[in-house]
């Protein structure tokens, strides 16, 4: 799960298309694998009105558009790579596999429900059900939280944190979703978790997400007042990229996929705290994790708080790794198809 690309990097410089539906999860899924790449990326929002969005992924993209005509924005020269994910930006990605053929190596990320043959390589973690000869899985997401990245922000680490006592908790909270509902229960439960780090001691490092009940938010925030305690609220330069690096481990409920992946490449103990609710895919992946030594359960206020490691998790290398290989055996096999120089 740590490999990352040859040193020669023979992709990097060139220029990667994203095509984007203007999901901020979405995008840093892609930019993970193409700066893992080294590649220079153009984002290609897309935004499908009426027939067209409802149509999509399987439907063709809107005549309006003018795909691959001069002066649109989907005109040659084609890119050497190009990446895609939600449902709305497949089509866009089929129109240009068609008209680039094998000038433009494809990706996606997630599964299309358009089946494997929608473009080059198709990424999907795990606890996904999706599988062929062109689809790699990986534990956990992509994400732009290289281990490069990680270290940089170690080095420097912002004063309010530095002040926090140690051990020092990041706590990352979602909300309900169509899967967990976060009942008057839940919250109390996740409350008392909160506070009992904070009574122990321990620095925390807090912060909601979009999803976050404000009566949550409001019930965290007066519990650990007057503790050694950061909230985030959404207000503000955003902490969380430092909160990621300085925490010594972290607390995250089972909602919050994408930040479990990102907390995961750091290799510092995880505790998932699970509302109500649930489903068959949350249940693989958070079995998966807690199967690779990753994860445990949220302590019950009073039990012992343990500490672990584990090797840190870096899923983009492992992408970036096999769209390397697999492109490089293509242009063997094709002599005549060269990669453009780098701009």
């Amino acid at each position: 799960m740590t490999a990352s690309p040859p040193d020669a990097q023979p992709l990097a410089g060139q220029t990667a298309w994203i095509f984007s539906d203007g999901k901020a999860g979405h995008e840093a899924q892609c930019f993970g694998v193409v700066e893992a790449l080294g590649l220079k990326a153009e984002v290609k929002r897309v935004a499908p009105a009426g027939v067209f969005k409802w149509m999509a992924p399987w439907g063709p993209v809107a005549p309006r558009e003018h795909f691959g005509q001069r002066g649109s924005a989907f005109a040659p020269p084609w890119p050497v790579l190009a990446f895609a994910t939600g449902r709305t930006t497949i089509p866009y990605l089929r129109a240009l596999r068609r008209q680039a053929g094998f000038a433009t190596y494809t990706v996606i990320l997630m599964d299309p429900r358009t089946g494997a043959s929608s473009a080059d390589l198709i990424w999907v973690p795990e606890h996904d059900r999706l599988r062929g000869a062109n689809v790699v899985t990986t534990l956990t997401s992509p994400h732009r939280y290289s281990p490069q990245r990680i270290e940089a922000l170690r080095a420097h680490i912002p004063a309010e944190i530095k002040r926090l006592p140690q051990p020092r908790v990041a706590c990352l909270i979602g909300g309900p979703n169509g899967d967990y509902t976060y009942n008057d229960d839940d919250q109390s439960r996740l409350v008392a978790c909160l506070k009992d780090f904070a009574h122990r001691g321990f620095g925390l490092m807090i912060t909601t997400s979009r999803r976050t009940p404000e009566n949550l938010a409001t019930a965290i925030k007066d519990a650990v007042r007057d503790t050694n305690a950061l909230f985030w609220d959404g207000h503000g330069q955003n902490p969380y990229p430092d909160y990621l690096a300085h925490a010594d481990l972290f607390l995250i409920t089972a909602d919050s996929v994408s930040m479990t992946c990102e907390a995961a490449a750091t290799g510092r103990p995880i505790y998932i705290f699970a509302p109500s609710g649930g489903g068959a895919k949350f249940d693989r992946f958070h079995k998966a994790l807690a199967g690779h030594g990753v994860t445990k359960p949220a302590p019950s206020p009073g039990s012992k708080i343990e500490t672990w490691s584990y090797e840190p998790l870096h899923s983009a290398g492992v992408i970036a790794s096999e769209i390397v290989r697999r492109w490089s055996k293509r242009v063997k096999m094709l002599p005549g198809l060269v990669a453009p120089s780098p701009q």
